[in-house]
């Protein structure tokens, strides 16, 4: 799948992501790259489109590498990230082609990969083309049939994939790592959030199974077809794995803003679930449950939901941690403290209203 990536706009590599161009380069050895532009959507793994003359007659590619000073670095693995899509390619069609991996640093500093653009439209904040509240919903519909499609990939015949299994266990262990890297990424400011850590750690339910889990499933790491609007992409495997299907729908949903959210909540939004025909949070739970035949009432679901929030409110701890620490200087991580204060917040009241026995 080849061609420009749409929906997010390329800009001027910022100074501190700058990386040697002629080192690359020569590294692709498809000739010299023409310009390089950086993606701003992200804010983990730094994202650079590459684009050749059109006289060399080279498709443009797109850069991933982690940024400076990461603080987690196991969040960072370069070679992970390539190897899960290279190998999910075959027996899930919604991957970037793999161009290659570097592993070594003395090329730019860091290890890096290079892979095909997908062609199409990436929903950011707002569409960025007109949508009717019955196109929106039909892509509802189909972004969630993509994640159904990848938690029914036979991971144990993909040996590659297989080899990503801890096997039973995973809750806990995302409860406990999550918890981890909190409490490693502290700030002056950080809350306590003592309380509902200690309820994870409590309600954690047991595996409903192990499948290949995305860990990053939202709307803006979809490409969509320009006319469309099906998706033909997914991207940012990053934290992708073996794992609780329903932990992946937990932290997809944790992004998801819905028109009748607070003020505040709607500051987070960066895809576009606030618009007319889009489905609530609890109508995507109900469709996946549907659709694959699990059985989650509002109950059950509470777990997932406070998770999903908590571990957003860890990535966005860890940003902060990185800009507090200088490590980026980045304007738009300014406000980052307040919002994990907020995310705090409303994980106590979920908390509080399951301690209450509300559904």
């Amino acid at each position: 799948m080849t061609g420009p990536v749409d929906g997010n706009p390329a800009r001027p590599v910022r100074d501190e992501d700058a990386f040697d161009v002629d080192a690359v380069a020569a590294w692709i050895g498809r000739g010299p790259i023409a310009e390089v532009r950086q993606f701003a959507g992200g804010a983990s793994n730094l994202t650079y489109l590459l684009r050749y003359d059109d006289a060399a007659g080279a498709p443009d590619l797109i850069l991933r590498r982690p940024p400076a000073g990461a603080k987690a670095r196991g969040a960072h693995d370069m070679g992970r990230e390539h190897d899960v899509q290279q190998a999910l390619a075959p027996v899930f069609p919604f991957v970037p082609a793999m161009v290659g991996l570097c592993t070594d640093p003395a090329v730019i500093g860091s290890e890096f990969y290079v892979m095909e653009k997908v062609d199409g439209l990436i929903p950011r904040k707002d569409f960025q083309v007109e949508v009717t509240p019955a196109a929106a919903s039909a892509l509802c519909g189909d972004a969630l049939d993509v994640l159904v499609a990848l938690h029914d990939v036979d991971v144990a015949a993909v040996p590659a994939l297989a080899a990503l299994s801890r096997g039973d266990g995973y809750v806990a262990r995302q409860v406990g790592g999550w918890t981890r890297r909190f409490a490693d990424a502290r700030t002056d400011d950080t809350g306590d959030w003592g309380s509902v850590v200690a309820w994870l750690d409590e309600r954690q339910p047991r595996d409903v199974g192990q499948v290949l889990v995305h860990n990053d499933f939202r709307l803006d790491n979809l490409v969509l077809d320009q006319d469309s609007l099906a998706v033909v992409g997914v991207l940012d495997w990053e934290m992708a794995t073996v794992g609780d299907p329903l932990m992946d729908l937990g932290g997809a949903l944790a992004y998801w803003v819905q028109a009748d959210d607070d003020e505040v909540f709607q500051m987070f939004r960066r895809q576009p679930t606030a618009a007319p025909g889009m489905w609530t949070r609890a109508e995507v739970v109900a469709a996946y449950a549907e659709r694959t035949g699990r059985d989650v009432d509002a109950g059950q679901w509470r777990f997932y939901e406070v998770f999903g929030l908590f571990r957003l409110a860890v990535i966005i701890q860890q940003i902060w941690y990185r800009y507090v620490h200088r490590q980026t200087t980045n304007e738009a991580f300014a406000h980052l403290g307040g919002a994990v204060a907020y995310l705090e917040g409303r994980c106590r009241s979920l908390v509080g209203s399951a301690s209450d026995g509300a559904a």
